[in-house]
């Protein structure tokens, strides 16, 4: 018997609204995996997007999520023991979706952690008692458009000044301490040597359990310091595309000697199987040969400089706005996808990009520049 079990994100989505809103379990997740789920005495996913009905759509880069309030019929029949909302799409339908999201899991009698009105609210753990064991669970987010501000509800921010002092005064109360931790690069199975740093510090500071649930990808996973951190868990049910990525990932079991147990899970279109025994073990397989290759520092170097390397002329190109505009769309598509690359060259010269790091890098100017883009955004509201 799983004590406690953890999936990653859930989303429905307009190819299974119907599924969930019948609370349909068994074609959604298949007798194999609801046998799985009900053999759990605590589940646990990460809700990764509001459930409403009056939409009120942010202005944010990237999609706006949503998912009709019925679909919360899905979620009661799974009788999930929490559900963490600390992710970067939570507040996609503003302060309506919160709230909308947040009674709808209280007339359900659902718990959550990890978004509220005020940053105490948001950063409020939840406790599990396993065999007069007390578990701690709790939820953060890194920062996009989620993130609770002084004047607006949102997600719990991970704050490296102060996170790591939350974690430590939070394992006081507990007996092992658990952290659903929202960040990471998007369909990358490695740590990036940053979120290596943070989540061996938070390990430092009292975490058992790191759970990283941002890739849309299974990582690979460490021990450290008596403690397990998964650099990526992938999707529990996120049927938003078909990129090998998404079609993986894995549930994470513990017993209650919280011995930690990977279960292979599938996406099968637009809902989610258990994975068979052949694709199982090649899920595992690679899973733990990335978690030997990591633990090799000049491994995770190597491997974050390749992906930098091929992904920071598209970042470039982000920030001049060029991108975002018809016309690139097509010129590029007349080059064959090979636009960005020569509009980088043209635009950024050595000079500018020294100026580009700096304002990034150092901190007094990246403050300013954060702030400063705040104000800009409002006053154009205003407008």
């Amino acid at each position: 018997m799983h004590r406690i079990l953890i999936g990653g994100d859930i989303v429905p989505t307009k190819s299974n609204y119907h599924l969930f809103s019948e609370g349909d379990v068994n074609t959604l997740f298949g007798d194999e995996l609801i046998k799985t789920i009900n053999a759990s005495t605590h589940l646990i996913f990460n809700l990764e997007c509001p459930l409403v009905d009056d939409l009120s759509p942010i202005e944010k880069s990237g999609p706006a999520l949503w998912a009709p309030k019925t679909t919360v019929e899905t979620f009661k029949k799974l009788s999930p023991s929490l559900i963490t909302l600390a992710n970067n799409h939570i507040m996609d339908q503003g302060s309506l979706g919160l709230y909308s999201t947040l009674k709808l899991l209280d007339d359900c009698n659902i718990s959550h952690i990890g978004a509220g009105e005020n940053l105490s609210e948001a950063r409020a753990p939840y406790y599990i008692n396993i065999e007069n064991k007390k578990v701690g669970v709790y939820a953060c987010a890194e920062h996009e458009f989620s993130i609770i501000t002084r004047y607006t509800p949102g997600a719990n921010p991970i704050d490296l000044l102060e996170t790591p002092d939350v974690i430590e005064n939070l394992k006081k109360t507990c007996d092992f301490l658990i952290i659903l931790y929202h960040g990471g690069k998007e369909y990358y199975r490695y740590p990036s040597p940053q979120l290596q740093k943070v989540c061996r510090k938070l390990v430092d500071k009292g975490a058992d359990l790191i759970i990283c649930q941002h890739s849309h990808c299974i990582g690979s996973m460490e021990k450290y310091n008596n403690g397990t951190i998964i650099y990526g868990q992938g999707n529990f049910l996120f049927d938003g595309s078909e990129d090998e990525c998404w079609q993986t990932s894995m549930l994470i079991a513990l017993d209650e000697n919280f011995n930690i147990e990977y279960i292979p899970i599938e996406k099968k279109k637009n809902v989610v199987r258990m994975s068979n025994t052949y694709n199982k073990n090649k899920i595992l397989n690679e899973f733990f040969s990335r978690s030997t290759e990591i633990l090799s520092e000049k491994v995770i170097n190597e491997k974050y400089d390749k992906i930098v390397n091929k992904e920071i002329d598209s970042y470039l190109l982000g920030l001049s706005g060029i991108r975002t505009t018809v016309l690139y769309f097509i010129i590029n598509k007349i080059f064959f996808h090979k636009l960005t690359p020569m509009i980088v060259k043209c635009k950024y010269n050595k000079k500018k990009l020294l100026s580009i790091k700096n304002h990034i890098e150092c901190e007094p100017h990246r403050e300013l520049l954060l702030n400063g883009l705040n104000q800009k955004l409002k006053s154009i509201n205003k407008k």
